[in-house]
């Protein structure tokens, strides 16, 4: 994990559309912290979950203390 914590990443491609990442969030709080930003954008067209999505505050914990 990056030295940063929590952000959100935001890209415009040149055709104007967008993409959202949130980096350094776990589970669902990755929705919560960027549910502003995609409602200010407009309607989703796609959502791809990483693996920090499906992991529970604890286990990514462990990960960290591990590193």
């Amino acid at each position: 994990m990056s030295s940063f914590g929590k952000t959100i990443e935001i890209t415009v491609l040149p055709n104007g559309q967008t993409n959202v990442e949130t980096k350094g969030f776990v589970g669902a709080e990755c929705r919560q912290a960027s549910q502003f930003i995609e409602k200010a954008l407009g309607q989703q067209t796609d959502e791809v979950l990483k693996a920090e999505f499906h992991q529970t505050a604890s286990s990514q914990d462990q990960i960290q203390q591990s590193e």
